[in-house]
């Protein structure tokens, strides 16, 4: 199959300088390898400048989706999440190059980039969609902050138990006292909601979990419902809480306040070479037998 990405950029693990220095050979050696085949290259511009490579072609994370028809990113999970919220509205497809610690998001092994990304490249991908929830945090009446979670959104206690109230489709389904509240996507599914005691959901599913941590009432369990639904958790009594997303990005909360949560209506979308096996990843990464 004839390559349909004449333009690819790479995004290393540009929040951790330290890190970048660390991968700039295999940097080079990605992009060197692209241009050899005639694909133009440009590099994400806080990794050149940070990785100091000077060699290449430099974009703003902002401008990829108009300067790009695939973003590789190398690095860890916590760099495609930040990636894949930055460029939603870009619909660029994303290859992971794991060079973290898990890689549940970022597959392709460094040792094998070359390969993986030569099959890709040749048309041997499978292509899959993930949703993103868009979160509304409504203050007074009015929108205060709006955001985007690949993985998750997450309203926590800082201190001690704080007490919310949930609806979904405008329907009470209860209140509850914990040390907070985790709305997770099915790709979000193998990160804080597992560790929470929540379920396994598959990435194809369109479903968003609803996962309480540490409740007060132990029959308070985690549940899944339609990606179509609209979940609203209003801030009831509590003295300390915060918001996060992706557990990258979070304010503190203040009484009163209600999280309105929803999918996304735009998702981003993974390439993965074409014997990606979702049950592989999870028993690989998860140790099952």
């Amino acid at each position: 199959m004839q390559n349909s990405f004449k333009s690819i950029a790479i995004i290393g693990k540009y929040m951790n300088p330290a890190a970048l220095q660390h991968m700039r050979a295999d940097l080079v050696t990605l992009a060197q390898h692209l241009q050899s085949k005639n694909i133009k290259v440009c590099i994400e511009s806080q990794t050149a400048k940070h990785a100091q490579l000077t060699e290449f072609t430099v974009v703003s994370l902002d401008d990829i989706g108009h300067k790009a028809d695939m973003a590789i990113v190398m690095g860890g999970d916590g760099t495609m999440l930040s990636v894949a919220r930055s460029l939603i509205e870009a619909e660029v497809p994303l290859v992971g190059i794991n060079r973290g610690r898990f890689g549940f998001l970022t597959d392709l092994r460094a040792e094998d980039m070359l390969l993986e990304v030569d099959r890709i490249l040749a048309g041997e991908f499978i292509k899959e969609p993930r949703m993103l929830l868009a979160t509304d945090v409504i203050r007074q009446g009015k929108i205060f902050h709006s955001n985007y979670a690949l993985n998750d959104v997450v309203i926590k206690s800082g201190l001690r138990l704080i007490e919310l109230e949930v609806s979904i489709d405008n329907m009470f389904v209860h209140k509850q006292r914990s040390d907070g509240l985790i709305l997770s996507t099915p790709t979000g599914t193998t990160a804080y909601a597992l560790s929470a005691g929540g379920p396994i959901l598959h990435p194809n599913l369109e479903a968003i979990t609803l996962v309480p941590i540490c409740p007060h009432t132990l029959s308070n369990r985690p549940i899944a419902v339609n990606s179509t639904s609209k979940i609203e958790v209003s801030l009831v009594h509590f003295d300390e809480a915060q918001i996060s997303f992706d557990g990258q990005y979070q304010f503190t909360l203040e009484v009163g306040d209600t999280v309105v949560v929803k999918r996304a209506e735009k998702t981003i979308s993974l390439l993965h070479p074409s014997d990606y096996c979702y049950f592989d990843m999870l028993r690989n990464k998860l140790n099952w037998g």
